[in-house]
């Protein structure tokens, strides 16, 4: 299995008065301070406030109608869950959500607000993968994995659509990356339409599985991360999106809690933008340098601004940046 730029555009079109087509923002304060032009596809003011609803939506689309009478099932750290859970419902039918027992309360009762039916699980000693394909298979269900499915990768792609369709060629393009779906279809849609883009992946220091994959050339596991990036906390790339990023992803940067609380600060301060951890971490990768040097048109995609008040201040309370 492989996804394209044509899947991508097919996506686009299912998705089309149905996920927001969400703004680029700018900041000149931000232009100033790492020198470059920032363009910044704010995917927090998405459906369910993530990227996750491209995928989860196309993903369900393309089901039978037998499949989707059904139901649907999967695990989730939370945004795909809300997602999903939300695409089950714009099609009449129902989801079961496999979530870890550590995910944000909000993001679980955003999930069950949509109608999902949550079990639990231990992150750290359960195995997330057999335990959602155990209960889809026990309960009959189309199984529709945050990541790991052509659907949801091309579906994901169309928020770097979008963006480019917006803004022209860019010079590099920096997606956060979890199991990888995101930057997979981002990559699909960036080279598909600019050979020339540069794609680089933001991972936080503690969950680094893509990085060290990507250096080996062979998917690599890594414990699972003890991160503030919870949307971000996978220990190994999925097979399918590894085949692709391996294929079309420059670099993989790196980022600390400490550099992702102050990039949410400052999006909060400067540009009244809330994001979350996961969501931050390309903001955080050229505020601290990381990326080094810039070009001059540079791409971010906001992933998610999925946070309660009471963590968001827990995390931020502090001294401003710059």
């Amino acid at each position: 299995m492989s996804v394209t730029l044509d899947d991508v555009h097919d996506a686009a079109a299912r998705l089309k008065g149905v996920a927001h087509r969400t703004p680029v923002l700018r900041s000149r304060t931000l232009d100033a301070l790492v020198g470059a032009e920032v363009h910044l596809k704010a995917e927090n003011l998405q459906r369910v406030g993530a990227f996750k609803f491209r995928g989860a939506y196309n993903a369900v689309a393309r089901l039978s109608p037998e499949q989707r009478d059904r139901g649907v099932a999967s695990f989730s750290s939370g945004n795909h869950a809300q997602a999903l859970a939300l695409a089950a419902r714009e099609f009449g039918t129902t989801a079961v959500i496999l979530m870890p027992e550590d995910t944000p309360a909000s993001k679980r009762a955003a999930a069950e607000g949509y109608g999902a039916e949550i079990i639990t699980y231990d992150r750290y000693t359960g195995d997330r993968v057999a335990l959602g394909a155990a209960l889809a298979a026990e309960r009959g269900l189309a199984l529709i994995p945050p990541y790991e499915h052509p659907d949801v990768i091309a579906g994901q792609g169309t928020a770097a659509l979008e963006l480019l369709e917006e803004t022209g060629e860019l010079d590099v393009l920096f997606v956060p990356v979890g199991g990888g779906g995101l930057l997979a279809g981002s990559a699909t849609a960036a080279k598909g339409l600019f050979p020339a883009i540069r794609v680089v992946g933001v991972e936080p220091e503690e969950g680094d599985d893509t990085r060290r994959s990507l250096a080996a050339g062979e998917r690599v596991a890594v414990p699972v991360p003890r991160t503030i990036a919870d949307g971000q906390a996978a220990d190994i790339p999925g097979e399918l999106t590894f085949s692709i990023n391996r294929r079309l992803v420059d670099d993989v940067v790196l980022v600390s809690d400490d550099e992702i609380r102050d990039a949410m600060r400052f999006a909060f301060e400067r540009m009244r933008v809330v994001m979350e951890p996961s969501g931050a971490t390309p903001l955080a990768a050229l505020l601290a340098g990381r990326a080094g040097p810039l070009p001059r048109r540079v791409g971010l995609i906001i992933s998610g601004g999925n946070i309660d008040a009471a963590r968001f201040a827990q995390l931020v309370g502090g001294s401003s940046v710059g």
